[in-house]
């Protein structure tokens, strides 16, 4: 029986027996299992998205205020949640691959689509991609055609029009630019004991990503 299904048969009881018996599940590992890495998943998040339906879809936790269209679109690595925090705008009418341990902050844009310049009611479909431990930070937008190595930091505001495909840097400005280089020997490639692409865990994640995704 999945969680979503369990989870509607047992609705009727009080919600703080709901609860702890949902809990019990082996769907919902993930909350003991993701509780001490940089992007703890709650019960509420699964909660908020599958059973009450805000932001119902992706199979990462998003925030209310956030919007993501397209999920089918994204490929979301190990501890990344794309419009987890508040604010963000994730439109994945083009492709969208994450690294892993990449994370994202508030009122970020990630714009995988552009109207044509000269036929406004037509879109331009391109791919971003962003490597692995990355950070964007807050009220940074990612233009389509975008390509960012590993290690790229993205300062906030900054607005990235072209690729950084190196990575190991900071950007930062409209348009972005390189404002540092990162030195690799001290860059961590930590993981955690436990990994999970959203609500997935990695073990899971290939049959779900060919059965569901397009990425």
């Amino acid at each position: 029986m999945s969680a979503a299904r369990l989870a509607r048969r047992i609705m009727n009881l009080p919600k703080g027996m709901v609860r702890r018996a949902l809990l019990l599940h082996p769907a919902f590992k993930f909350v003991e299992e993701t509780r001490d890495t940089q992007t703890p998943i709650s019960f509420e998040d699964w909660w908020r998205q599958e059973i009450r339906g805000i932001n119902q879809g992706p199979y990462w936790p998003v925030h209310p205020s956030s919007i993501v269209t397209g999920w089918r679109n994204v490929l979301a690595g190990v501890e990344t949640s794309p419009g987890n925090m508040p604010g963000c705008y994730v439109q994945a009418l083009g492709k969208i691959y994450i690294g892993d341990y990449t994370q994202i902050g508030p009122n970020v844009g990630l714009i995988s689509s552009n109207h044509d310049i000269y036929e406004n009611d037509k879109h331009i479909l391109e791919e971003i991609r962003i490597g692995a431990y990355g950070w964007i930070g807050m009220g940074a937008v990612v233009l389509p055609g975008v390509t960012l190595g590993d290690f790229t930091i993205v300062g906030a505001g900054a607005v990235v029009t072209k690729p950084f495909p190196e990575g190991y840097c900071v950007i930062a400005g409209n348009p972005a630019r390189v404002v540092r280089e990162l030195e690799r020997d001290k860059c961590v490639r930590k993981r955690s004991a436990h990994e999970y692409h959203g609500f997935i865990p990695k073990a899971q994640f290939e049959a779900f990503r060919r059965k569901n995704l397009n990425v």
